[in-house]
């Protein structure tokens, strides 16, 4: 389920980023939506094979920049693999990799939040149900 949310958020922020940005052209929500699941499964398989060496080189003390830049570089190759979808330069493809992280960050520390509020609601049903079970 929270990979739909941050599939769905992604392709929105896309869409928002191509209507902001005179740089960026996305056909439709749905070639936003497939352009989100291609950087996603991008970025998992040869964004790691990228990540790794060049967070060796930097000594892992850049690896937020090290991400963006690799997010940057997957999301040119994107541009090249869909004609549906265009990033004109670098930079707004280093854009967009900002705003997908902000939103996933947004979207995980969301997620982190009600997982402890419902951790803390359980907890607490199962410590006032303990005396009447005992």
């Amino acid at each position: 389920m929270d990979f739909l949310i941050n599939l769905l958020v992604s392709a929105g922020v896309l869409m928002l980023l191509a209507y902001i940005m005179p740089q960026v052209h996305i056909k439709s929500f749905w070639t936003a939506l497939w352009v989100a699941f291609l950087i996603g499964i991008l970025n998992a398989t040869i964004g790691l094979l990228l990540r790794f060496p060049l967070n060796l080189v930097t000594l892992f003390f850049l690896q937020f920049v090290v991400r963006l830049v690799v997010t940057a570089i997957i999301i040119k190759l994107v541009d090249k693999l869909l004609k549906n979808f265009e990033v004109k330069g670098f930079w707004p493809a280093l854009v967009i990799a900002i705003a997908l992280a902000i939103a996933s960050t947004l979207i995980e520390r969301n997620d982190d939040e009600y997982d402890s509020a419902e951790y803390q609601q359980t907890s607490l049903v199962q410590t006032s149900a303990q005396p009447l079970l005992s």
